[in-house]
């Protein structure tokens, strides 16, 4: 059957609304005027990621060429290609990363500017993972832990991650495995997801939009898009002032969608395992890097290391969180909820 010619769709507009429209801005190496110009408006190109606090966490970690580091969360790869600056081609870097869909083009990408195995080795596997790794690769000498979600699946509709968008509502960092966001609101009962919207997100309208999506349920009504579920927030929210409606109902969203995301990757359980493992996987002296976006992620980070030191693992660990420059910020606004901390094994 001969295939038909299918032409790209056109860059309507100085500033495209859909995804693939933005094909421009997923192509830095071809369109780097256009991604610039994104950047600088304070928004992240379509399809792309833009690395937060990159100067502090190699303040953090300081590289040595000839070490053997991790970076537990690959993404985008921007942390990693900075890492790899500083090993100046000696030592081995690992990464991780449990995307099959976004990994795949990181590692094309990484592999085109020169970084081959050698010196670079990219697992398609989860951070809580890090025993096995080690295992299989050997102690670390420095680590990265960065714990957001990558712009590039956010942006992506398809992937249901942002509420701004129509797409299925899935979730899943993996798609491959375990069971869809959508999935996931049809198991749960009113008391359990009010308890997922308090502690993922500490979302102060939880029961409101708990009830309202039991009630949508029990009438036959779907949520299936992320349009759905945004929908039953405006309703879950209808009684508030319309002054503040709009403003609130965004906020909700935003935390919503994060609470079952958090869920249905099982984070925080991934989270925990990952600290619990990590002083086995670090050499003497090891320096790590976490990277944090909400606070029951924070508080888990600090606690581990608190105990950490106080049981003598840890020789020094922050006191306080490191956060981005307001200058980052407004460069890129998906950074402001950022928090790091670090440890230095003992």
């Amino acid at each position: 059957m001969e295939q038909t010619h299918k032409r790209r769709v056109h860059y309507s507009g100085k500033y495209p609304k859909k995804f693939e429209e933005r094909y421009k801005e997923q192509q830095p190496e071809k369109y780097a005027d256009t991604v610039e110009h994104v950047i600088g408006k304070g928004s992240t190109p379509a399809g792309m990621h833009i690395s937060i606090m990159v100067n502090e966490i190699l303040e953090v970690l300081q590289i040595k060429p000839g070490e053997r580091g991790l970076d537990a969360t690959l993404g985008y790869g921007g942390h990693t290609q900075a890492m790899l600056a500083r090993l100046e081609g000696k030592g081995h870097l690992i990464g991780l990363d449990v995307d099959p869909i976004e990994s795949v083009k990181t590692e094309e990408r990484l592999r085109n500017q020169g970084y081959g195995e050698e010196i670079l080795t990219i697992i398609r596997t989860n951070f809580a993972n890090i025993d096995q790794v080690a295992k299989e690769h050997g102690k670390i000498d420095f680590l990265l832990a960065d714990l957001g979600v990558s712009s590039m699946q956010i942006d992506n509709p398809e992937r249901g991650f942002s509420y701004k968008v129509d797409g299925p509502l899935d979730l899943r960092l993996n798609p491959q495995k375990g069971i869809s966001a959508a999935e996931r609101l049809k198991e749960l009962n009113l008391t359990e997801m009010q308890g997922m919207l308090i502690e993922n997100s500490d979302e102060p309208y939880a029961e409101q939009i708990a009830k309202t999506i039991m009630k949508w349920r029990k009438s036959g009504k779907s949520i299936e898009r992320t349009t759905d579920l945004k929908k039953a927030i405006e309703e879950a929210l209808a009684f508030l002032p319309e002054s503040e409606r709009k403003e609130t109902v965004k906020k909700s969203c935003a935390r919503t969608f994060q609470a079952l995301r958090i869920d249905v990757n099982q984070e925080m359980e991934v989270l925990y395992d990952f600290v619990n493992k990590l002083p086995e996987v670090l050499n003497s002296g090891a320096r790590v890097a976490i990277l944090t976006f909400h606070s029951g992620e924070d508080r888990l980070v600090k606690k581990a290391f608190k105990d950490g030191k106080k049981a003598g693992i840890y020789a020094e660990v922050a006191e306080d969180v490191t956060r981005p420059t307001p200058e980052e910020c407004n460069r890129n606004p998906r950074a402001r909820s950022t928090k790091l901390r670090w440890a230095i094994k003992a």
